[in-house]
């Protein structure tokens, strides 16, 4: 995809409700089943499919088959991507924008799209008498340009529709039926909301509440930046002892039984210090504790883990900063929240652009690959940790800090 437009959800294997002509569509994720039977319940859908309220946003809602016969079609996948032009002009930006969909629909056996502009610059057409005109207006253009594109590539857009804003009361629109039009409920009440809460995903006020999630501490980085050499040192000492113990793994486990320890202590509200940053960036260093960290993505303490890469992803520099953020990515690609996994792979390319998990999950988020499809390398991970003897199916939380001193 281009640069911009690395905001992929994927549902997970629910089944997302969706307003194509007036059908319905279920999400079995949700304790009851949730139905949509219009294009403004869908729009209002649009912040809990995407994990935020999207601005100047073109959003396609990825279609494919229910698996059961004479169900309606499912989205599948929910892609956003910016409407800000950047000096191109909106018909090379809708070839792009095709270009990408049509690459997932062809990973995903799909043929089938939605699309919905929010935009506080679009204007809602005049009524007209003739009920089959042709709309028109900027979003118009661009998407039926978008379609055009599509269609070259044998995927076709069964509804669009255009909104100022994703807000109670505002006014939607469609882009390809002249005349049809609608208000907006309140999207805090959408079942599609609800569900995705009482789930435990957050719904974010907009995209830079993500951003800032990764946005570096200055202040802390050159703090731990200072003692990253020492504690780099230290970590070498202690591998060094254990190999002439016989026993390197010794130096792996207790290493990733530290990482597991301050996860749990950043849990409990801790307040993560400059040393152990420093301390947690040499352990990440060692590409044994590194890769057995992945497991924890589909753990019960995932959140726990993860809220522990974005804080080092914030307050570490260089490498160590894409070390944390890579780890960061791959838990949110794993739960389906594409926008921070995006959003993750991008810092750590900044900080090392030759790192090389992050340039293959960057490449599997641009392609559409499935989340499921890499959990393969969490299971991995917890083969490594089993290898060193920790269980990170076990609870993190209890015991005290580990010795971390070297073997004498």
């Amino acid at each position: 995809m281009p640069d911009n437009t690395d905001d992929a959800q994927w549902p997970a294997s629910t089944e997302t409700p969706s307003a194509a002509s007036g059908q319905t569509y279920e999400e079995h994720a949700a304790a009851d089943r949730l139905h949509v039977d219009d294009p403004g319940q869908l729009i209002v859908a649009v912040p809990a499919m995407v994990g935020f309220v999207p601005q100047r946003s073109l959003v396609v809602a990825v279609l494919r088959d229910a698996p059961n016969p004479g169900h309606s079609p499912i989205i599948d996948a929910v892609l956003r991507f910016d409407l800000e032009t950047d000096g191109r002009s909106r018909r090379g930006l809708a070839a792009a924008y095709a270009q990408a969909v049509a690459q997932i629909c062809a990973a995903e056996g799909a043929s089938e799209v939605l699309a919905v502009i929010v935009d506080d610059r679009a204007r809602e057409p005049r009524r007209t008498r003739r009920h089959s005109a042709t709309v028109t207006g900027p979003s118009a253009a661009l998407v039926a340009e978008f379609a055009r594109r599509l269609a070259q590539q044998e995927v076709f857009l069964e509804g669009a529709w255009a909104v100022q804003a994703i807000e109670k009361d505002q006014r939607w629109w469609s882009l390809l039926e002249a005349n049809r039009r609608g208000v907006l409920s309140d999207p805090a009440a959408s079942m599609v909301t609800v569900a995705h809460v009482l789930n435990g995903r957050p719904i974010r006020s907009d995209r830079s509440e993500l951003t800032d999630l990764v946005t570096p501490d200055h202040e802390l980085a050159q703090q731990v930046t200072a003692l990253l050499d020492s504690a780099h040192a230290l970590a070498h000492e202690r591998y060094a002892t254990a190999v002439r113990r016989g026993d390197p793994d010794e130096y792996h486990r207790r290493a990733l039984e530290l990482v597991l320890w301050h996860i749990a202590d950043t849990d409990t509200g801790a307040a993560l210090t400059a040393p152990a940053c420093a301390e947690l960036a040499a352990a990440l260093r060692d590409r044994t504790v590194r890769d057995s960290l992945f497991a924890l993505a589909v753990g019960e303490h995932a959140a726990a883990a993860e809220n522990l890469w974005a804080a080092l992803t914030r307050a570490l520099p260089g490498s160590d900063r894409a070390d944390a953020a890579t780890l960061l990515a791959y838990s949110a690609y794993i739960r389906g929240d594409g926008p921070l996994a995006g959003i993750a792979l991008q810092a750590a390319l900044d900080a090392d652009p030759t790192h090389s998990m992050a340039i293959l999950l960057q490449t599997a988020l641009r392609t559409g690959m499935r989340p499921d499809t890499l959990r393969r390398l969490a299971y991995s991970g917890l083969g490594i940790a089993a290898d060193l003897g920790t269980d990170l199916g076990t609870d993190p939380t209890s015991g005290a800090a580990p010795d971390h001193t070297a073997p004498s």
